[in-house]
């Protein structure tokens, strides 16, 4: 049995891209969870369906992210995802864009798992929550490459409270903004003249409205790139730690 699979165009609009009119990591996440709940909502399984009936609802834990080439301001892209895989507790889902040729842009891998938003806690994953995908059942899903850990002082560090605009449907912050805070860290000049290529994350502990977060970062050269390590932390706590591996751009 093969995963279903499900895609979308997507035209990017300026407000999705930065200075350099290239779509942002955080943006890029933003896309991909807005295809993947048209696919739930067509499956018949969208966050108000899970809410209404099973007070659940699906978190991801972490993003594996390959940039071949980030779309740019006014590009049409397609984007496809489909839920691979799953175990007890784990579920594997895919995405890819795809250019207007053809050519892949960029490949994510993501996990996730089902979270009761009552308790707070994970749950088992049955099949009332899956069987629509036709996912494979698995003993064990993809292990995506761990993120690095911060070692000693940071290069930066910001703070930033957490504001109403940045706690999404689930009732906690969207992850796509960890990722603002981590890349806000980094100085324009940098931004400016570096592209992602490839972007490991995961996310640790919930982070709640009022509450104030650290933003941390350390740079290194690696090769003819830079790798940035970041983490932010909550109140003590690891809210998220990511590495980001960057390019520089040509002039």
């Amino acid at each position: 049995m093969s995963a279903k699979e499900f895609s979308e165009f997507h035209t990017v609009p300026y407000y999705e891209a930065d200075v350099t009119n290239h779509v942002t990591i955080a943006m890029l996440l933003n896309i991909l969870i807005l295809i993947s709940e048209h696919q739930n909502k067509e499956l018949g399984v969208d966050h108000t369906e899970l809410i209404n009936n099973y007070s659940s609802g699906w978190i991801v834990t972490s993003y594996s992210i390959k940039i071949t080439e980030m779309p740019t301001v006014e590009s049409k892209i397609k984007v496809t995802t489909r839920g691979t895989s799953y175990n007890k507790y784990f579920a594997y889902r895919e995405f890819w864009v795809h250019d207007e040729s053809g050519a892949e842009m960029v490949k994510v891998d993501s996990i996730w798992v089902l979270m009761n938003e009552e308790t707070r806690k994970v749950q088992t994953i049955t099949d009332n929550f899956i069987e629509p995908y036709e996912s494979d059942q698995v003993k064990k899903v993809p292990r995506l490459p761990r993120p690095e850990k911060l070692v000693g002082d940071p290069d930066a560090v910001k703070q930033y409270q957490v504001r109403s605009n940045d706690i999404d449907f689930n009732g906690h912050v969207n992850n796509s903004h960890y990722l603002e805070w981590m890349v806000d860290v980094l100085p324009m000049d940098f931004l400016i003249s570096h592209q992602p290529v490839q972007t490991d994350i995961r996310f640790e502990n919930e982070v709640k409205y009022g509450q104030i977060v650290e933003s941390k970062v350390s740079q290194t050269e690696v090769d003819d790139k830079v790798k940035t390590v970041h983490l932010v932390t909550c109140g003590g706590n690891i809210s998220a730690i990511a590495t980001i591996v960057w390019k520089k751009v040509k002039d």
